[in-house]
């Protein structure tokens, strides 16, 4: 049986990754289980920027894909960075195995706010259906409110849903 597996990498709340999986089994109707294992991102950091480069994290997360890993999802509070961008939110290899995702700016605290852990769980759960969407060969989306919109800034993320269009839903078999 495939599954989807959820990596926490470096320290990441357990308990939002307890709260992610039983959602993304629903959306993606395939089993869901948190690894027990813990990928330490150190070797990813760029001190120049203080950020952690994602591809490097994705790099390494091949380890992890085993015989009956359907995806990989690796978690994170680090911040994220591809050369190109300030930022990222998370990537994923496109039609590959492997996505990560980062609440580092999903939280409400990094933008001088109080924290809001309602609208970090929903945050989380648009961006790791976005990644996943990516793994499964999906491109960004045109509609503004589906989770394979893309996501230049927090408020982006606000506007769409957790879920795929029906267009999306359709250039996807799961299974």
């Amino acid at each position: 049986m495939k599954l989807l597996q959820l990596l926490p990498i470096g320290n990441f709340d357990g308990g939002l990754l307890r709260e992610l999986a039983p959602l993304m089994a629903n959306l993606f109707r395939i089993p869901t289980e948190v690894l027990a294992v813990r990928l330490d991102p150190e070797f990813a950091y760029h001190g120049e920027r203080q950020q952690f480069h994602s591809s490097e994290i994705l790099q390494a997360m091949q380890r992890y894909v085993e015989p009956d890993s359907w995806r990989v999802l690796g978690l994170t509070s680090v911040d994220l960075y591809i050369p190109i961008l300030t930022f990222v939110f998370g990537e994923a290899q496109i039609g590959g195995p492997c996505g990560v995702v980062s609440i580092h700016r999903l939280r409400q605290e990094f933008y001088g706010l109080p924290p809001d852990l309602d609208l970090l769980r929903q945050r989380l759960a648009k961006e790791a259906v976005h990644e996943v969407g990516h793994t499964l060969d999906l491109t960004h989306c045109e509609d503004y409110q589906c989770a394979m919109a893309p996501s230049h800034a927090v408020e982006w993320i606000d506007l769409k849903e957790s879920a795929l269009c029906e267009a999306c839903q359709a250039r996807i078999f799961v299974g």
